[in-house]
């Protein structure tokens, strides 16, 4: 699920693979495709021809499982919906209360145990950034600054916690950044906040490996901060109006 404002990206996924819906949400858009026919000749194969990364991986294989039972129409007897739900209770993050109370004695199948890869794709990671990262301007009250104000830049990639041995690799890949965690949440939070790493590492990666969705916008509004930042321009009312206007309209506040 994307927000809405990747709409034209998700149309141009649904034409790539010429199957499933396009479902709009009030602010999001879904790429879905339900057709056990279509999943098994279509959606598995490309992902087993371009595997997942990290946990999602383990989640795919779960998945596959499930359709190829579907497929044999398995899930029309008790005994193919018990070990449906066996997997399904071990995959993304378990069953819904409906189906605990539903299938109470049910015990979770084994996930498969998968190792965070040793090198890094950039072209998948440009992906990953697509759906799961973030390009930040921070503007906070501080008396440290002549216009009251100071403007931070940041990097974020989030993700369950049970990935983050996959966050902890971008560490090492970028050569930067810091790994947080929200224990409330179960989130790993891969962070970059050095100035110096985002114009020379960051700003840099992304140039190279272009961002297909709407967050390409984000991306160059970042950018566009950055060089105001480079010439010392947000230490100035002018140059903090104008990196005001810009963070305005990032992120969730975009509308095109």
């Amino acid at each position: 699920m994307l927000h809405k404002k990747d709409l034209a990206l998700l149309e141009r996924v649904q034409a790539f693979y010429g199957v499933g819906t396009i479902i709009k949400g009030i602010d999001s858009v879904c790429f879905s495709v339900q057709s056990i026919k279509d999943l098994r000749n279509v959606i598995i194969p490309h992902f087993d021809r371009y595997p997942l990364v990290g946990e999602k991986q383990a989640d795919f294989l779960l998945f596959k499982s499930i359709v190829e039972l579907m497929y044999k129409q398995k899930h029309l007897t008790i005994e193919g919906l018990r070990e449906i739900v066996s997997i399904s209770a071990s995959l993304n993050l378990g069953l819904s209360d409906g189906l605990v109370k539903a299938f109470p004695d049910i015990t979770p199948i084994k996930r498969a145990k998968l190792e965070a890869p040793e090198t890094i794709d950039p072209h998948w990671l440009t992906g990953f950034v697509d759906g799961e990262g973030c390009f930040f301007v921070g503007c906070s009250s501080s008396k440290a600054y002549r216009v009251g104000y100071q403007i931070q830049l940041k990097f974020i990639l989030t993700q369950h916690y049970r990935d983050i041995q996959l966050m902890e690799k971008l560490v090492n890949y970028f050569g930067c950044g810091t790994i947080t965690f929200d224990s409330r949440k179960s989130v790993v939070f891969y962070t970059v906040t050095n100035f110096s790493c985002i114009i020379k590492k960051i700003i840099p990666f992304f140039n190279k490996y272009p961002l297909e969705g709407a967050k390409h916008l984000d991306f160059q509004d970042f950018c566009k901060v950055a060089e105001l930042m480079i010439k010392k321009a947000h230490l100035t009312e002018s140059g903090l109006e104008e990196i005001q206007r810009i963070k305005a309209r990032m992120n969730t506040q975009r509308v095109q």
